[in-house]
C-alpha cells in the first residue's frame, strides 16, 4: 500500500444530519456495492447500520468501519452515530483516525451535537473538511451556516463552491478553483458533467472566489503578494495553501450537496484525497514507562517497531473482534504482540479488514492502516506493541454515565444469560457501566442517557432471547464539600500487644466542579522531615478514596475534594499502613460533614427544534422543569431552542414533547456540568434516599 495515498476518515454529525446516506453514496460511486440502500426506506437498510435495532429506529448506534478506494487512493471509512448517547463511538473513532468530514445540515446548520462533535475534533487535532448536506431541502441557506461554523464553532470555514439552484432546484455546484460548473447527471447521478459557469452566476462565483483566495491569503505569502499585484493565482497554488491549512487545523473548507440526492458526493471524494492528511503528514507519539514528560515520536514506518491501539471492542459468536490502528511497524496473524497495560503477550489469530460487518482476512497489515484482530482478551484504549514496556498511547476520552436503572430477568433460569449480556456490552462500551446496589442487592445499569439504556435492553432481549424487568430511571447525583476545613485526627487503639496509631494532620477543601473534566480527587503530600514515613502516605490517600465512593450525606459518590496532608506523627511499634488508612476513614467521616456538602445534579443541554406556533408552550414546559433557556433562534418556520435544564426533570420529555407539538418537536440533549440542587430538591432527594436505604434493610 503507498501510505502517501491512504486516508484514514470518520463522517461525524448531529443526528439526522445524513451521514449514513453518504457514507452508503461514497461506498457506492466508489464500486464498494452496486446497489444504493436508504436509512429508512425498506429493503435491506444502509450497508453502515447492519444492526436490526439501526434498521428498525433509522438511527446509527455503534460506528462500523470500511475500505474502499477512490482514483486509486485507499480510503479507511468510519460512520459514527449522531445521537449523543452514543457519544464514545465518536470519541474513539476520532482518537485514531487522521482526518473527518463534519456533516451539517443546510436548514439545522450548527447544532447541540456538532457542537460536541467540533469539540472533539479538536480535543484530538483531527483536521477536517465540511459538507453542508441536504440542499435539496426547504430552507437550505448554506451562507448561514457557514456564518455560523464561524461564530459557534471558532473555525476558518472556507467556501469552495457555490451553489447552482436551491431547494428542489438544486442542480450542482461551482467549483470556485477550477470555475466551472458540475452536474450530476444520470441514474442516481453518476455522471459527473462540467461546463461554463451559468451567465447569471457568474458574478456571484467571482465574488466568491475573490472571498476564498482573501481567506487563503492569511495562510500563504504568495497568494498575498499576488492578490495585492492583482495577478491570476495559479490552481496548483490554491491546492497547496489549502492541503496545508487543513493539514496545520488552520482552516475548514467547505463543500455542498445532498446525498439522498446524489449530488456533491464525487466532488467531496476528490477533496478527501486532495486535503486531508495521509498518515506520514500526522505527528504522533506515545508514553515512555519511564517516569519523564519525554514522549516517543511514532514514525508511520511498516520496518519500525510495532506500535497499534485497540480502538473498539465487539464480542460476537466467533469471540472478541478488537478493532486496532496501526500507528508504526508490521502485524502478521499468528504473531505474539504485548498488551502495553497487562503485560500479557498475546496471538494475533486472524486479521481481517472489515466492510460493516462483513470480514476480508489479509495475512498482515502496517503502520498507518486499521484493521481489526481476533484471539486477543483486551479492553478499550489498550496499547499493543512487539515488546513489553515498550510505550503507552494517550488514552480515549470517555464521559462519565448519568442515568441508571435497574434490570433483573423475568425469570431467574434466564440469570447466567443477562449476566453474560451485561459483561459483554460492559466490555465493548466504556460508557456502559454495571454494578450491584450493596443495600438493595439489585443489579444496577447506567449510561448516557434513556435511548442508551434502552437500546441495551432491547439488545439483550433479542440478542440473548432473555425477558428483562426494568426500574425506574434514577438520576446520579453526587455530593460535593463546599467550605475548606483543617483535620487533626488521631487514631489509637490498644488491644494488648502491639496497637494501633496514626495521626495525621492537614486540610480538606472543594475544587470547584464547574467544567467537564474538572478534578473530582486530588491528594497532595506536603509531609515533610519525615514526620510520617514515606511509605504511609499511599496508605493515608488510599483511605480518603475509600470514603469517596459514598458520602454521608445520602450515600452518593464525592466529588471536587482536595486532601492535603502536612504535618502527623506515628509510633515506631505501632503504626502500619492498616493504621494510617483507619487513620484517614476517620478523619474523613468526622470533618466531611463540617465542610456543609451539597448534592451536585446533572444539568443537560438541550436542544429543542420545534414549528414557531408551538414556542409559548415549550418554552413554559422548560420553566416548569427548573429549565433555564439560553437562545432562541429562527429558522424559517422553525424555532430552536437551546436551555438547561436539571436531567431529573427530562425523564419522559419525548413524549411530552410530541403531544404539545402535535408530533412536530424533536430535541436532544447531552451532559453540560453538575450544578448544585436547590436546597428544597435536596431535602426531597436525600428524603428519598434515606426511604430506599432503610427499606433495604
Amino acid at each position: 500500500m503507498d501510505l502517501k495515498k491512504l486516508r484514514n476518515i470518520g463522517i461525524s454529525a448531529h443526528i439526522d444530519s445524513g451521514k449514513t446516506t453518504l457514507s452508503e453514496r461514497i461506498l457506492f460511486y466508489s464500486g464498494r456495492i452496486h446497489k444504493i440502500e436508504e436509512v429508512r426506506g425498506g429493503g435491506d437498510g444502509a450497508t453502515m447500520d447492519h444492526m436490526e435495532l439501526e434498521k428498525e429506529r433509522g438511527i446509527t448506534i455503534t460506528s462500523a468501519a470500511t475500505s474502499v478506494a477512490w482514483n486509486g487512493y485507499p480510503i479507511n471509512l468510519i460512520d459514527t452515530p449522531g445521537h449523543v448517547d452514543f457519544t464514545v463511538e465518536v470519541e474513539r473513532s476520532l482518537r485514531v483516525l487522521d482526518g473527518a468530514i463534519l456533516v451539517l445540515c443546510s436548514v439545522g446548520g450548527v447544532q447541540a451535537q456538532s457542537l460536541t462533535v467540533d469539540r472533539q475534533m479538536k480535543r484530538y487535532k483531527v483536521p477536517r473538511l465540511a459538507f453542508i448536506n441536504k440542499m435539496d431541502r426547504t430552507g437550505a441557506n448554506p451562507d448561514s451556516v457557514i456564518k455560523q461554523m464561524r461564530a459557534k464553532l471558532g473555525v476558518d470555514a472556507i467556501a469552495y463552491q457555490v451553489p447552482i439552484g436551491a431547494e428542489d432546484n438544486f442542480k450542482g455546484v461551482v467549483d470556485l478553483i477550477e470555475m466551472e460548473a458540475i452536474y450530476y447527471e444520470g441514474e442516481q447521478g453518476v455522471t459527473v458533467r462540467k461546463e461554463a459557469i451559468p451567465a447569471d452566476l457568474e458574478e456571484t462565483a467571482q465574488e466568491a472566489r475573490h472571498d476564498m483566495l482573501e481567506a487563503l491569503s492569511n495562510y500563504s505569502d504568495e497568494i498575498m503578494e499576488l492578490l495585492l499585484s492583482e495577478e491570476e493565482v495559479p490552481k496548483d497554488l490554491i491546492y497547496k495553501t489549502t492541503h496545508d491549512a487543513v493539514v496545520g487545523l488552520q482552516i475548514t473548507p467547505v463543500f455542498m450537496g445532498t446525498a439522498y440526492k446524489n449530488k456533491g458526493v464525487q466532488t467531496l471524494l476528490d477533496a478527501i484525497v486532495r486535503y486531508l492528511p495521509s498518515p506520514l503528514e500526522v505527528k504522533y507519539s506515545a508514553n515512555t514507562f519511564e517516569e519523564s514528560e519525554d514522549k516517543v515520536p511514532l514514525a508511520c514506518d511498516p520496518q519500525a517497531p510495532f506500535v497499534g491501539m485497540a480502538f473498539k471492542i465487539v464480542e460476537d459468536p466467533f469471540g472478541q473482534l478488537t478493532f486496532m490502528r496501526i500507528y508504526q511497524g508490521t502485524i502478521e496473524k499468528g504473531q505474539p504482540y504485548v498488551n502495553q497495560r497487562t503485560g500479557k503477550s498475546e496471538r494475533f489469530a486472524r486479521i481481517v479488514r472489515m466492510h460493516s460487518n462483513k470480514r476480508e482476512e489479509i495475512d498482515s497489515a502496517g503502520a498507518g492502516d486499521i484493521v481489526a484482530v481476533t484471539g486477543v482478551d483486551c479492553a478499550s484504549g489498550d496499547t499493543y506493541a512487539k515488546d513489553r514496556e515498550f510505550c503507552s498511547l494517550e488514552n480515549i476520552f470517555v464521559p462519565i454515565p448519568v442515568i441508571k436503572i435497574s434490570v433483573a430477568p423475568k425469570s431467574r433460569d434466564d440469570s447466567d444469560k443477562l449476566s453474560k449480556a451485561l459483561q459483554r456490552f460492559r466490555k465493548e462500551d466504556p460508557t456502559f457501566h454495571v454494578f450491584t446496589d450493596p443495600e438493595t442487592n439489585e443489579t444496577i445499569i447506567a449510561g448516557m442517557g434513556e435511548l442508551h439504556l434502552d437500546v441495551y435492553v432491547e439488545r439483550i432481549r433479542r440478542e440473548y432471547k432473555v425477558e428483562v424487568v426494568t426500574g425506574p430511571p434514577k438520576v446520579s447525583y453526587r455530593e460535593s464539600p463546599t467550605q475548606i476545613v483543617d483535620y487533626n485526627y488521631k487514631h489509637k487503639k490498644q488491644t494488648g500487644g502491639s496497637g494501633q496509631f496514626a495521626h495525621i494532620v492537614g486540610s480538606m477543601e472543594p475544587i470547584p466542579q464547574d467544567t467537564e473534566d474538572a478534578e473530582n480527587f486530588v491528594f497532595e503530600d506536603k509531609i515533610s522531615q519525615g514526620r510520617i514515613p514515606k511509605e504511609y502516605i499511599p496508605a493515608v490517600k488510599s483511605g480518603f478514596e475509600v470514603c469517596m465512593a459514598k458520602g454521608p450525606l445520602a450515600e452518593f459518590p464525592v466529588v471536587g475534594m482536595k486532601i492535603i496532608l502536612s504535618d502527623g506523627s506515628y509510633h515506631d511499634v505501632d503504626s502500619s499502613e492498616m493504621a494510617f488508612k483507619i487513620a484517614a476513614q476517620g478523619c474523613f467521616r468526622e470533618n466531611f460533614m463540617k465542610m456543609k456538602p451539597t448534592l451536585l445534579e446533572p444539568i443537560m443541554n438541550v436542544e429543542v427544534e420545534i414549528p414557531e406556533a408551538f414556542q409559548g408552550p415549550v418554552t413554559g414546559d422548560i420553566i416548569v422543569r427548573r429549565g433555564m433557556v439560553n437562545q432562541t433562534d429562527m429558522n424559517g418556520d422553525t424555532t430552536v431552542i437551546l436551555a438547561e435544564i436539571p436531567l431529573a426533570a427530562m425523564f419522559g420529555y419525548a413524549t411530552e414533547l410530541r403531544s404539545m407539538t402535535q408530533g412536530q418537536g424533536t430535541f436532544s440533549m447531552e451532559l453540560g456540568s453538575y450544578k448544585p440542587t436547590p436546597s428544597h430538591i435536596q431535602e426531597e432527594v436525600v428524603a428519598e434516599r434515606k426511604k430506599e436505604l432503610e427499606l433495604a434493610k
